[in-house]
Formats: C-alpha cells, sequence, structure tokens
C-alpha cells in the first residue's frame, strides 16, 4: 500500500473488520481510504494507494454505492468519477444501522410471519412456532425501538448514547421508587 503508516493502519484494520461484518476485505479498506481522505478520490487513485486492480475498485464502489455509504461528486473538467463518505459520521450511523435492517432484519421478520400463519402438524412444529414466536416478539420490539431511536436529532441521540450504565441506575430507582409506593397502599381489609 502507498499510503503512510496511520493511514495503512486503520486501512487495514477496516479491511479485516469489514471480513467479520459480512462484506468483502477490500470494499472496507476502500470505505476507510474513503474516510480518512481529506478530498474525494477517484477509482485510479483509489486503485493506486491500496495496490488493487482497477476493475476491484469499480466492484467495490458499486457495493458500497448501493450500501448509501458513499457519494459520488464531480470536478469541473474532470470526467471522472470521484468518491467520498459524508463527513457526519452520526449519518454514516444511521445509514449502515438502515441498510442492515433492510437487508438482514426485514427478511427475517417477514419468513418469520409466513411461517407463524402456518398451522402446525404436529407437536415438534407448535414447539418449533412458539420458539419463533419468541424470536418474532423480540425482533418486533427491536424494530419499533429502533423507529423511535432513529428519529431522534443527532444530539438527542449522543445523549442517550453517552447515559450508557446511567439508564441501568435509573430504571433501578424506579424499581425502587414504585416497590416503596406499592408497600405503603391502604389494606382494604383494615378498613374502618
Amino acid at each position: 500500500m502507498n499510503l503512510p503508516p496511520l493511514v495503512q493502519s486503520f486501512v487495514l484494520h477496516f479491511g479485516e473488520m469489514g471480513s467479520r461484518w459480512g462484506i468483502n476485505r477490500t470494499v472496507g479498506q476502500i470505505y476507510a481510504l474513503l474516510f480518512v481522505s481529506p478530498g474525494s478520490l477517484c477509482a485510479e487513485e483509489i486503485a493506486e494507494a491500496l495496490s488493487i486492480s482497477r476493475s476491484n475498485v469499480s466492484m467495490s464502489l458499486r457495493e458500497l454505492q448501493a450500501w448509501n455509504l458513499v457519494l459520488l461528486k464531480h470536478k469541473p473538467d474532470d470526467r471522472r468519477d470521484f468518491f467520498t463518505t459524508p463527513d457526519d459520521v452520526w449519518l454514516i450511523l444511521r445509514t449502515l444501522a438502515e441498510e442492515r435492517k433492510k437487508r438482514e432484519v426485514d427478511p427475517t421478520l417477514s419468513v418469520l410471519r409466513e411461517i407463524l400463519m402456518q398451522r402446525p402438524a404436529s407437536e415438534a412444529e407448535r414447539h418449533a412456532q412458539q420458539r419463533m414466536s419468541e424470536m418474532h416478539t423480540l425482533i418486533e420490539q427491536l424494530t419499533h425501538w429502533y423507529e423511535d431511536v432513529k428519529q431522534l436529532e443527532t444530539e438527542r441521540l449522543a445523549t442517550l448514547l453517552s447515559l450508557g450504565a446511567k439508564v441501568t441506575k435509573l430504571l433501578e430507582a424506579k424499581d425502587r421508587v414504585v416497590s416503596l409506593g406499592r408497600g405503603r397502599r391502604p389494606n382494604p381489609a383494615n378498613k374502618s
């Protein structure tokens, strides 16, 4: 690779992580390169920087475009396509979440709905359907939560994420208050 050591470390790591996330290593490397580049890059510049073929770059860029993760730019007096990533990391996070939901969660929910609508033919199928129903309910709850969260303004979302364990403590405090309130209720049998 024809990159400064710091950038090369990031690009290589992102390629490795990309393969763990289910994307091609080259796609991950190209995305990382575009993310840290100060300006947009054309396919030839990407191929040269990463020492990969132009055709591999083209296929990888098409995949990144299909995921809505890169922006196409044009420069005056240059017919080539240039690519970059959004500047806002929150927009990138939101795009990734939405694309993964469309590609992974929504099809799973559809299959579960279809299976749950079928009449079980045996006790084993009834048991399996019950388990699938539990999974469907959980995924639906997560989907509704996601729909609520994605509507949050970025500042509110950042605040929510920064709360971390404080949310758990708040819920525990709420539970203590509720249980105290239940303990103080007048007993209807003790009416005078």
